[in-house]
This record gives C-alpha cells, sequence and structure tokens, in this order.
C-alpha cells in the first residue's frame, strides 16, 4: 500500500484528486488530502471512506506539516509554489518523494544534492506550463532531429482563457482560471528571449505593446506576449545554440493592449500602499494617478489623454467595461495599487457555473533539412473545460501530475533528486494516457516556408 498526501484542495486541484481517487483501489492507495477548508470535500469522499479523507491543515503549522509528511509515502504539493521549499525540507527529513506542478526553481534546485543521496526523487513542473508543454515539445524537437532537420526557431506560447460560448458581452473575454494575483503581477521585471541570434529584452513598461499574432485551427485569433526568462530551457531542450527562442503568454486580441494601459496608469505596482480608506470611490482613487485637472474634461477623456488613446477606443471602452471611471468602493483600507485591482476584477471576471474555460498551448517549430528546404511544423492544443469547477485548467495541470504520481508511486520513476519530465520514459507514457483516455492530444500540421 502506498499512502499519499495531497495539500491544498484549491480551484486547479479538482481533475487530480478525481483522478486520484479513480485509482485508488487498483493501485493500492491511501490517500490524504489537506486543506485549510476540508469540508467541501466531504460528499466526494463520502464514496471512498475506507481508502480517502480530508483533513485540515495550515501551511502555518510546522508540527502538522511534519506529522502529515511522516505519516504518508509520497507527498503533492498543490500549495502556492512559494510554499514548496518548506514542503521540500519536511519531505528530506522524512525521507518522502515529492510531486508539484511548479517551476523547479533556483531554490527547489538546492535541494538536488540531498535528495539525490537520500535516494528521493523530488518531481517538479508536472502540470500544465511547465508541464506539458515540455512534454509535447520533445517528441517533435526528436522527430526533427530524427529527419537531420536543424532548429532555426522555436516559439511556445499558453494561456488560460474563455471558451468562445462564455466570452458573452465581456471584451476582454478573459477571466480567471488561475491565481489572481499572479495575473496581476504577470511579466513584472524584464522578459529576455532570442531572436536571429540577437539577445532581446522587454523592461515590463513596454511587454504588452510588443505582441505576436497567432491562429489556432478553429478557434481564432490570438495574441502573445513574452515570458519573463525564455532561455533558461534552450540546455533542457538540447538548443543551446538556436537563434531563435521565445515562451510567451496567449490572450485573446486586444487584452494586451487594454492591459498595457493599467500598466501605464501604475495600476499593476505592488510595492507600496495607498493609505486609502475601503470606501473611497475608484474614480476618485483613478484621479489621483492623473496630472492635476485644469479644465472641466470628465475623468474618463483626461485618462484618454493622458494615455494618448482614442476615447471612445477599445482599450477605453474595456476600462470602462472594469468600473474604474465609476462611483463602486475599492473595498480594501490601506491597500496597494495592484491589490485594489485584483480585488476588482476578481468580481469582474469569476467564472460563474455555466461557463467553461479553455486552455490554448501552441507551439512553432522552425528547422532546415539536409536538402535546404525550411519547414514551419506547428502544434496546437486547445481544451475546453466542463463547467467552472471540473475546468480546462484543472484537467490540464492535474491530470498530468496524477498520471506522474502514478508512475513514480509505482518505482518507475527512478531517477533521484530533482526531476522534470524532459525524459521519454516519463513524458511518453503520459502524453499516451492524456490522449486515449480523456482526448487531450496535440494536432500537427507541417509547411514549407521560402525562409526562416
Amino acid at each position: 500500500m502506498t499512502r499519499i498526501l495531497l495539500l491544498g484542495a484549491g480551484r486547479s486541484a479538482s481533475s487530480l484528486i478525481q483522478y486520484l481517487l479513480g485509482h485508488l483501489t487498483a493501485e493500492d492507495w491511501q490517500l490524504t488530502i489537506a486543506d485549510v477548508n476540508p469540508a467541501p470535500l466531504t460528499g466526494l469522499l463520502a464514496a471512498h471512506a475506507d481508502r480517502a479523507r480530508a483533513v485540515a491543515f495550515e501551511i502555518g503549522q510546522p508540527e502538522r506539516l511534519h506529522e502529515l509528511v511522516a505519516a504518508h509515502d509520497l507527498v503533492i504539493s498543490m500549495l502556492p509554489a512559494l510554499f514548496h521549499p518548506v514542503v521540500a525540507k519536511a519531505c528530506l527529513l522524512h525521507g518522502r518523494h515529492l510531486a508539484t506542478a511548479s517551476y523547479a526553481t533556483d531554490e527547489i534546485r538546492t535541494f538536488d544534492a540531498e535528495a539525490r543521496a537520500a535516494g528521493l526523487t523530488f518531481l517538479m513542473e508536472c502540470g500544465l506550463d511547465p508541464g506539458l508543454d515540455h512534454m509535447s515539445a520533445l517528441p517533435v524537437l526528436e522527430e526533427i532531429r530524427a529527419e537531420g532537420g536543424q532548429l532555426t526557431g522555436f516559439r511556445s506560447y499558453c494561456g488560460g482563457l474563455l471558451a468562445p460560448d462564455s466570452e458573452g458581452d465581456n471584451p476582454w473575454r478573459y477571466k480567471f482560471t488561475w491565481n489572481p494575483r499572479n495575473v496581476v503581477l504577470a511579466g513584472q521585471g524584464t522578459a529576455r528571449y532570442i531572436e536571429d541570434g540577437h539577445p532581446r529584452f522587454i523592461p515590463y513598461q513596454h511587454l504588452f505593446r510588443r505582441v505576436e499574432a497567432l491562429q489556432v485551427p478553429g478557434y481564432g485569433a490570438f495574441e502573445g506576449y513574452a515570458n519573463r526568462d525564455s532561455l533558461s530551457y534552450r540546455p533542457i531542450y538540447g538548443l543551446e545554440t538556436i537563434p531563435t527562442m521565445l515562451r510567451g503568454t496567449l490572450r485573446r486580441p486586444g487584452y494586451c493592449a487594454a492591459w498595457a494601459a493599467l500598466v501605464a496608469l501604475g495600476l499593476t505596482d505592488d510595492s507600496y500602499h495607498l493609505g486609502n480608506t475601503a470606501q473611497q470611490p475608484w474614480a476618485e482613487l483613478l484621479e489621483s494617478f492623473l496630472p492635476p485637472a485644469t479644465g472641466s474634461q470628465p475623468l474618463a477623456a483626461r485618462v484618454a489623454a493622458h494615455l494618448h488613446l482614442a476615447p471612445e477606443g477599445p482599450e477605453m471602452q474595456r476600462l470602462n467595461w472594469l468600473g474604474l471611471f465609476g462611483p463602486e468602493p475599492v473595498g480594501l483600507p490601506d491597500a496597494t495599487p495592484a491589490q485594489l485591482l485584483e480585488r476588482l476584477l476578481t468580481a469582474r471576471w469569476q467564472l460563474q457555473p455555466h461557463d467553461h474555460d479553455m486552455i490554448v498551448m501552441q507551439h512553432l517549430f522552425d528547422y532546415r533539412l539536409p536538402d535546404g528546404s525550411a519547414q514551419r511544423r506547428t502544434s496546437s492544443l486547445v481544451v475546453i473545460g466542463d463547467d467552472a469547477v471540473h475546468t480546462a485548467m484543472a484537467k490540464t495541470v492535474g491530470l498530468p501530475l496524477g498520471m506522474a504520481v502514478r508512475r513514480l508511486a509505482r518505482g518507475l520513476v527512478t531517477q533521484p533528486g530533482v526531476v522534470i519530465p524532459t525524459h521519454a520514459d516519463l513524458y511518453a507514457p503520459i502524453l499516451a494516457e492524456l490522449a486515449a483516455d480523456y482526448g487531450i492530444r496535440f494536432v500537427e500540421s507541417e509547411q514549407a516556408v521560402e525562409a526562416l
């Protein structure tokens, strides 16, 4: 019997939990789900009472964390990423394997040597992005190399969006399917990538104005902006000398230009507190970010002039839809601008029970064949959520992680230390299971191009 501990049962864990419950008996597992609010899990676990339970847990309870980790064989952390090092230390102390969907950060990699020495596997980046991005790109790269192709460009984009039938009259065509705070703070810092052999850097204030247009068959147009670091995977993918490499985030057209306006206004700044009251109207707050008024122009017109936007243009329409120019109270006292924006957007961008979200991932591989011809292979994935609980985000994060955990529990992942799914013996079975059992598969197309 393998005793599995799942820490965290938030919005992205629903499909993971279903997957684990579905394999309890066949795999001879005992499952404990530890969450700050375990009550909603009672009904779900009732049919599995002999093998699954939910318990209360908060990360600020170190003794409770060690008690839980010590009582299990394998730990899955779906906690916010900043808590993974705390969990990893507990796993090292008690000799337990660890699996997460989050990045193998520099801090996590400091545990590699100790985990190796203890024969423990810390399986990271087994979700969507990171996770499926690696698993889906690497076999294509191997196929191209097997044909004698030389990679000249690799672009990879991913986004959590709304399915077309759920966009309604929302001009942003977007709602939260992931941590709202991460969305509000996305892109802060400087993005870096390489293009035609030249390093490229995009400061935060310009990031959302430099986008690439993309098409996904059957789902229309998207725009992509660069992630903060597009280059760290070059050695992992074997692309150290590739002249063009960019990893980015997808949104629907128009989103980025309107978000750039929020950045320019200063509303995504999380570095200082405003000293505001919770009752302060949004219009009054916004006024404080503008130069002093010299006439009687309405607030929206002054914002448009300040941002050099057309008063009736699409960016201003999106800002107005959020309620920035109205009397609604900001709702939080002494907050940062980013905290107030997050609160406002959470109300406007909350998935409703009837909503369907959508995951879109696309890879673009440019390469030359031995005969000198230039080719582009496009690999696209679209996944639609079932509802506001069983979302596409939860599926594409939780299912690959659950499948990786099943292999780890079976002893089929033998590499110790900090591991990510870049080896075919790990990612190939996961891709096959996703396609066969869940219909989650990439669609590829290829075309000759004149020059790359």
